[in-house]
């Protein structure tokens, strides 16, 4: 039997190739996002694209309510929505950094105060969260996001404790570099502060490498979250966390057990 799954940040990479997945797999799929524009193709396959800002809470209202009144239910909510603000702590304006954590951790509890009322009253469903291997770990220059994703994984461990009695899962994906929209924002966001910046030789070299790794073979493709959001709606008992794609494992492993300063030097060793 298909589920009716809830899908945010679904116009491009990871969420929009999952979404018109899990619609071929005979689900019901419906996409939010900002760009609706960009949601055609999955509308074109039988998806529901409805436009929805995280930060606005009518627009949630709009899309939790449209959901249950015609299907009655919510099964899978996937909070993917999310983006990157790289810079330096002593060169990004606060507002931005403001900004990110609205998106990235508020952005994600408020659509989970939405749903979660709906899976309490059949006692059933599954919330996703994407985080990431940097919420586990770090790189200079990139703060406010990896602190909104270590915020978030915190969020998950204690949403997940709160949730388990009315049997509503709680999962954490935790990708590695996947070859999306994330190096353009991290390079858009770049070059407003570089100009000025005490940090831009850096700030040059991450660059250098992020171009690198959008060239050759430094990122998974987004079919590897696909399958892996696809493995856990599919499943009755789904792992609490899942870390996929290019480098997740080993980097998280490194950061877990060789300590702060070898990690940092192998970080820097690779700037």
């Amino acid at each position: 039997m298909g589920k009716v799954i809830l899908i945010t940040g679904a116009s491009s990479g990871m969420g929009k190739e999952t979404a018109m997945r899990l619609i071929r797999e005979g689900h019901t799929v419906y996409t939010a996002a900002r760009r609706i524009d960009q949601m055609e193709d999955i509308k074109a396959i039988g998806g529901h694209p409805i436009k929805m800002d995280v930060t606005i809470e009518a627009d949630i209202d709009n899309v939790v309510n449209t959901i249950v009144k015609e299907q009655g239910r919510v099964d899978v909510l996937w909070n993917n929505a999310g983006y990157g603000l790289y810079g330096a702590v002593e060169d990004v304006p606060l507002d931005e950094a403001r900004k990110q954590f609205e998106v990235n951790v508020f952005g994600i509890a408020a659509m989970t105060q939405k749903v979660v009322p709906h899976m309490r009253k059949v006692k059933s469903g599954t919330i996703i969260n994407t985080s990431s291997m940097g919420g586990k770990m770090y790189f200079p220059m990139g703060a406010w996001y990896h602190a909104s994703k270590h915020a978030l994984e915190g969020l998950s461990d204690c949403l997940r404790l709160e949730l388990k009695q009315f049997n509503i899962n709680v999962v954490v994906i935790e990708p590695g570099f996947i070859a999306t929209e994330f190096g353009t924002v991290l390079l858009e966001g770049f070059a407003k502060i570089r100009k000025d910046s005490a940090y831009k030789d850096l700030m040059n070299k991450i660059e250098e490498g992020t171009k690198k790794s959008a060239k050759g073979n430094g990122s998974s493709k987004p079919e590897v979250i696909a399958d892996t959001i696809s493995k856990i709606v599919n499943s009755k008992k789904p792992k609490t966390r899942y870390r996929v794609g290019k480098f997740a494992k080993p980097m998280v492993w490194m950061r877990t057990y060789l300590g702060d300063k070898l990690f940092d030097k192998i970080v820097m060793s690779q700037m």
